[in-house]
């Protein structure tokens, strides 16, 4: 199925795909039994979009789910859109998805466990990370209060998640990149 200039279609039309389970990935949630924190798949499509589509068109799933929810179509957390999100207590986390494609992307140009591992950790933890540094600054809340309302609850989950991605990305990873042509062995 490689493309006849280069996997550019390929690539965008998975990028497409990886937006709409963004989309999708909101209305999906698993409550845990501990912690008032549910689980979403938001963010894990963003950094199996890295991971699979390498940061460059990771990034661009990223950032046309960002535009959707920004134009107001109800693609955010709960059912919600508009552009206040992003200014608003969540726009970190929104804007870290994007960070996380690119960072897991770049990591993982190499296919094999560590990389996927590897991309999926640091993937994870730039969106918990972007997420309470804008807490800390939008809200004038303490570090320690950012620390504890912005990343601890959602460790247990996004611990799953990161996992997960790496799992998936190692296994998919190869016949993503069949499919848009490229050759991550060279890095």
């Amino acid at each position: 199925m490689k493309s006849r200039n280069s996997g550019i279609p390929a690539s965008v039309a998975l990028a497409c795909l990886f937006s709409a389970l963004c989309c999708a990935g909101a209305y999906i949630s698993v409550p845990l039994p501990v912690g008032p924190v549910p689980i979403v798949l938001t963010n894990f499509f963003a950094v199996l979009g890295g991971l699979l589509l390498g940061p460059l068109f990771g990034a661009v799933s990223s950032a046309t789910y960002l535009a959707i929810g920004a134009l107001g179509f109800p693609v955010f957390s709960g059912g919600s859109g508009g552009l206040a999100h992003l200014a608003g207590p969540t726009g970190g986390y929104l804007a870290g998805y994007v960070l996380a494609s690119v960072l897991a992307g770049i990591i993982a140009r190499r296919r094999g466990p560590v990389a996927s591992v590897l991309g999926s950790v640091i993937g994870f933890a730039s969106i918990l990370a972007l997420g309470a540094i804008c807490l800390k600054l939008l809200n004038g809340i303490s570090w320690a209060r950012a620390l504890s309302v912005g990343i601890l609850p959602f460790l247990v989950g996004d611990s799953i998640k990161t996992a997960l991605a790496a799992a998936v990305a190692f296994k998919l990873g190869p016949f993503a990149d069949s499919l848009t042509g490229r050759d991550h062995a060279r890095g």
